[in-house]
């Protein structure tokens, strides 16, 4: 994460409709298939600036694990969490260590990704789940990608291969509804080059929470949050998989 940027998004995780609603997603699917909550081992790989830690504290005994040392340290002094500094592709534990393995919008930081989702697979316990999410289609890359040192976007079948060792749990895209929007925006932004060199010339940066557009986003989102509860979606800003590791 730049430098320059990794600081705002402490109030991006929890302000901006994206984030908002992704992570009232992301809680309702954890406590939809996890079924002991007071007594698992979870590692959360890539916990940027410490709000994905706090939501899985809910839910049993979180180890943290961060690629940026500049991040480590300030959610140690912001939050006193403490953050193992690490890499996903070279985890610093045993195998089978732990009985939910989450990595939200990680692994497209990761060059080499299969090495990765290895590693994932390795220290997840026998009949555990993986809980991962990702940005979604290279037709959406922009600086947002690029600011955030993305590798790649996946489509769904690139996920499927990658977890393909994993019986899927559950499966699906989600911010669909604002999958054109999005898509027109950044197709726009990119053609302004004085706008892509801006440092923080992130999407987060554009609508901050008082703003109207956050507003309404948010409450669009949050309509496809409660359809996401019975509907798989075909297409979507993001991807989200949930994978069980079988004996």
């Amino acid at each position: 994460m730049d430098k320059a940027y990794y600081k705002e998004y402490y109030h991006f995780e929890r302000e901006n409709w994206w984030f908002v609603v992704r992570y009232k997603i992301i809680n309702y699917f954890l406590n939809k298939y996890l079924t002991n909550k007071s007594k698992i081992k979870i590692l959360n790989i890539g916990v940027a600036t410490g709000y994905s830690t706090e939501l899985l504290m809910k839910y049993g005994e979180v180890v943290s694990l961060e690629y940026d040392k500049d991040c480590c340290k300030f959610i140690s002094e912001k939050l006193n969490i403490e953050v193992i500094h690490g890499s996903i592709t070279s985890l610093p534990f045993e195998d089978e260590s732990f009985d939910l393995v989450c990595a939200f919008d990680v692994i497209e930081h990761v060059e080499d990704d299969e090495l990765g989702v290895q590693e994932i697979r390795r220290v997840c316990k026998k009949n555990g789940l993986v809980f991962i999410t990702v940005p979604a289609f290279m037709s959406l890359w922009s600086r947002h990608d690029e600011i955030n040192f993305h590798f790649r976007r996946y489509k769904k079948n690139q996920i499927l291969q990658l977890f393909n060792k994993l019986q899927i749990i559950h499966k699906t895209y989600f911010n669909s509804f604002l999958f054109l929007p999005i898509y027109f925006f950044r197709t726009i932004i990119n053609l302004f080059p004085n706008f892509k060199k801006n440092a923080t010339g992130s999407d987060f940066s554009i609508f901050p929470k008082e703003s109207f557009i956050n507003s309404i986003f948010k409450a669009i989102f949050n309509i496809e949050f409660y359809l996401l509860k019975f509907m798989i979606f075909p297409f979507g800003v993001s991807f989200l998989f949930i994978g069980k590791k079988n004996n």
